[in-house]
């Protein structure tokens, strides 16, 4: 059960009976302690739940069940003072802001007390929103009134935090009951004061029949908005369930307008209206993050594995290529391999085609009965990305582009008869996302350059590959039979890398998953096959990376990192993936650390 909807559907309810009570309080039926006590009162609806094994819980669950019941309604009471002696708005605004915060900064000093990275995002949002609709609001708030908001929002994230734990080591009806018990407890003591009993019932004579019944009812409908809130406190981290009050704040900005008569003019309300524009944004942030969390993932499929080689990289770090791509091929036993056809290696003079090493890959991979998707185009795998021969770099961008479709002809027409090794046609690399040494081109280069392998090679798909984390996906995955994303966990980004090093970013796997199924609705493609053509499995950092020392090696990317690395691309939800980094693996091998090849070599068992 996703608590995300249960959470909105809670505050809007507790945002009108919010409403609701300040008409009341304005209206003296009751005082706010009078107010306080009825409420909690009500808690004895509780005993409903009795027939739930209410009972099955420790003694200490159950006291810190009472004491977050008390809280609450102390929580509550605060509240209610401070709308008593302020505009509904402005009070309210106050607590829903600094609620979350206390309930954050009080739950980090308990286990699983932390937000996800994409969680805090949405939090922000939301928050930040909150404060600037306060502090917008031009009334005053007199001090006493703020001292009582803060106080509120301290119970709020003291009873949150303290219900969450309880929750973690009960049912809900269990702790749910334990909870209400302990809110009866707090205001039952009230009665030991002779000036509360009297203020208590003497409120109850002064008001009209009419007021009763508008009292009964409100404290009925906020009951189901308290249940729903708990529920979702149950299902998610109460600092989350506790920032999507924001929601309210639309509520009460409205009807406070339309019943209370609090205007807001010029400045002011276009501000007003900014911020609950800047807190819906906070709201699609954590619906995309929730729905994402939600999609399932089927942990028991079959997975491929394979990686790229590029004898390109092999000999930029000083290795024998081919002894290379055998080690690889005999020790690992990959089922799936992504070869390169470099338009530099294989063209070096114009009209002058040499497929030498090329031939060799293909032949070696045939003889393992592997797989091989076979990238081709200008832009192929590894830095400067854009493999142009010399002379073609002196063309102009017509004659390039004629330069490059007959490199391309000769490539499809040599190994398009290789129908048990070739599974599928890569063309370009990451063709939309600006990252390389590469010319501008034209929009519709890469729809070329597909049609051109389609007509060559009707049989085979095609495959077009995106950047995971910047590019969009849907404009090259919408070119091919096939869609390949690359998927990197920890970069060196030109920009800001030499003030801050390696950055990992924050992505959970879901953030994949839910990427997937919105490019797929985009398409209206179901069955399209995507694939992770790129799995970081070496270190990206600010120098090259046979420069790094040990040490560096285990700090930036570790063989611990990388088993952490596959582990979170399992949970991304695709069925194929290809390892970035088959060289180097070989190359700290040789180096005498065979963790990393040892990693793989393991991994790639799973595919016989």
């Amino acid at each position: 059960m996703s608590w995300f909807p249960v959470a909105i559907i809670a505050q809007i309810i507790l945002g009108t009976s919010a409403v609701f009570d300040k008409m009341l309080l304005k209206r003296s039926i009751f005082n706010p302690a009078a107010y306080t006590f009825w409420l909690g009162v009500l808690g004895l609806f509780a005993v409903f739940l009795l027939p739930f094994g209410v009972f099955a819980l420790s003694v200490m669950t159950i006291g810190v069940a009472l004491i977050a019941g008390a809280l609450f309604l102390l929580a509550m009471l605060f509240l209610f003072l401070s709308l008593h002696k302020t505009e509904a708005s402005k009070s309210l605004l106050l607590i829903g802001g600094i609620t979350p915060i206390t309930t954050l900064l009080i739950g980090s000093f308990f286990p699983d007390g932390s937000l996800a990275l994409a969680d805090i995002i949405g939090f922000v949002f939301l928050v930040l929103g909150g404060f600037a609709l306060f502090l917008l609001d031009k009334k005053e708030i007199r001090g006493n009134v703020a001292l009582l908001a803060c106080a509120s929002a301290v119970c709020f994230g003291l009873s949150n935090t303290l219900t969450k734990q309880v929750f973690s080591q009960s049912s809900f009806a269990a702790g749910f009951f334990w909870v209400k018990i302990g809110g009866v407890l707090f205001v039952l003591s009230f009665l030991l004061f002779p000036a509360l009993r009297r203020t208590i019932f003497s409120a109850v004579h002064r008001d009209n029949t009419q007021h009763h019944a508008f009292y009964v009812f409100n404290r009925g409908y906020a009951a189901i908005g308290s249940i729903l809130v708990n529920v979702a406190i149950f299902l998610a981290h109460p600092a989350l369930v506790e920032a999507t009050q924001s929601i309210k704040y639309a509520v009460i900005f409205i009807a406070s307008w339309f019943l209370l008569s609090e205007h807001f003019k010029g400045r002011v309300l276009i501000g007003k209206l900014i911020a609950i524009a800047f807190i819906g944004g906070g709201f699609v942030w954590l619906a995309g993050a929730d729905i994402a969390r939600n999609i399932p993932v089927d942990r028991g499929r079959p997975i491929v594995w394979g990686a790229t080689f590029s004898q390109k990289f092999s000999r930029e770090l000083g290795l024998n290529w081919k002894e290379n791509f055998t080690a690889f091929m005999d020790e690992l036993k990959p089922r799936v391999v992504r070869l390169v056809a470099y338009w530099d290696d294989i063209e070096k003079e114009q009209g002058t085609f040499d497929f030498s090493e090329t031939d060799w890959l293909v032949d070696k991979a045939a003889q393992s009965s592997t797989r091989v998707v076979f990238a081709l185009g200008m832009k192929a795998p590894r830095w400067p990305e854009c493999h142009i021969p010399q002379w073609a770099k002196t063309l102009n961008a017509e004659k390039r582009e004629e330069a490059l479709r007959a490199y391309i002809e000769k490539v499809v027409e040599r190994y398009r008869a290789n129908n048990n090794t070739i599974a599928l046609w890569q063309v370009e690399n990451e063709p939309y996302l600006a990252f390389g040494d590469c010319p501008e081109r034209g929009t519709r280069f890469l729809e070329q350059e597909v049609a051109l392998v389609k007509s060559l090679d009707p049989s085979r798909s095609i495959l077009t590959t995106d950047g995971g984390e910047f590019g969009l996906w849907y404009t090259a995955a919408g070119k091919g039979d096939a869609f390949g994303t690359t998927m990197y966990r920890k970069v060196y980004p030109k920009v800001i890398g030499p003030r801050f090093g390696v950055v990992e970013y924050p992505l959970a796997p879901s953030f994949f998953r839910f990427k997937e199924k919105v490019v797929r609705r985009i398409l209206g493609d179901w069955e399209k096959p995507f694939m992770v053509i790129e799995l970081q499995a070496e270190p990206w950092g600010p120098k090259h990376i046979s420069q790094f020392t040990d040490a560096e090696t285990d700090e930036i990317f570790s063989p611990e990192y990388l088993t952490e690395t596959i582990e979170y691309a399992k949970e991304t939800g695709f069925d194929e993936y290809y390892l970035w980094g088959a060289e180097w693996w070989y190359w700290k091998k040789l180096k005498g650390d065979e963790r990393y090849w040892n990693i793989a070599k393991e991994l790639f068992v799973q595919n016989e």
